[in-house]
């Protein structure tokens, strides 16, 4: 009991501290800042130019929203962590626990964001390069006029514009596609390369039907996507609800038991144990259904 108190004093003077040293200066604001600081010291750059882009698509969350997420997640966690055990201790364990995730979970999303945009740049590359060949009858000055439109953006932008440059260098469009199809190992990417290529092999006539069920098969592909993503957010709700509900499983537990009676339990070993295990397997599969829906986005 004594050691408890000790926790929550010693939690108490922390807080304090940070307000007096930090007067006028928001205090979460500056833990925020800080925990920022360290993490773009030691995170991978990949997830840096993913977080970058996501900021830049207007998607990334305020200070506020992280602040609001953290005291949902620390909040539900030392809530339902104390119907499961009633011990104060356990609670900040679980609830400090929580919060840890809020890192992958944020590593997630971005992944996700970064995902459904590089597959809508892909899609207008492909679109665009084949209504261009359509008109230019060449690979490289189709490329071209991709480029010059401004519809593209950076990593496809550049990427692109490397294709130019390898064309013209080996004064053949072979490395080129074999370049980006490694980049962007999409179904449409490949199966459009894999068509100029015949077509410049083979020569340029009566490609015009070949184009447009290449653009049609495009279009279907979009559709298919898209319409997966919609399903895929209604499935994510649904199963963070039953997660949610599972959770809460020890209430009607103990209104079958009784309270005093689960109080008797709760002191034997094997049952704290198992009570252990019921959250953290629940937590696992929870966040391996978060890793499934924010993954393998525009896959084929």
């Amino acid at each position: 009991m004594y050691f408890t108190e000790l926790i929550i004093i010693i939690a108490f003077v922390v807080a304090i501290y940070l307000y007096r040293n930090y007067k006028g200066e928001n205090v979460g604001k500056y833990v925020l800042t800080q925990a920022q600081g360290v993490y773009d010291k030691f995170a991978p750059y990949s997830f840096k130019v993913v977080r970058e882009k996501t900021k830049q698509l207007g998607q990334e969350y305020t200070p506020k929203q992280y602040i609001l997420q953290v005291s949902i997640f620390a909040g539900f966690a030392g809530i339902v962590s104390y119907l499961y055990f009633y011990n104060l201790i356990i609670s900040i364990i679980y609830a400090l626990a929580a919060v840890s995730f809020v890192p992958y979970l944020t590593y997630l999303r971005c992944k996700r964001v970064y995902s459904e945009f590089l597959f809508e740049q892909v899609q207008v590359y492909t679109s665009n390069t084949i209504m261009e060949f359509a008109t230019t009858q060449s690979f490289v000055k189709a490329l071209e006029g991709v480029k010059n439109s401004g519809v593209l953006e950076d990593p496809v932008l550049s990427d692109v514009e490397q294709m130019i440059n390898m064309s013209y260098d080996n004064g053949t469009i072979d490395e080129a596609l074999e370049y980006m199809s490694k980049l962007y190992p999409y179904y449409i990417v490949k199966n459009m390369h894999q068509l100029f290529l015949q077509i410049t092999k083979e020569g340029a006539q009566n490609s015009a039907d070949s184009l447009e069920n290449m653009q049609l098969d495009i279009d279907m592909l979009v559709e298919s996507v898209y319409r997966d993503r919609i399903e895929r957010a209604s499935f994510h709700k649904s199963f963070l609800q039953f997660g949610i509900i599972l959770y809460l499983m020890v209430m009607l537990v103990q209104y079958l038991l009784g309270r005093e009676t689960y109080l008797v339990l709760l002191e034997r070993w094997y049952v704290q144990f198992l009570m252990h295990g019921v959250l953290i397997i629940n937590t696992y599969f929870l966040l391996k259904g978060e890793k499934y829906y924010n993954e393998n986005v525009g896959a084929e």
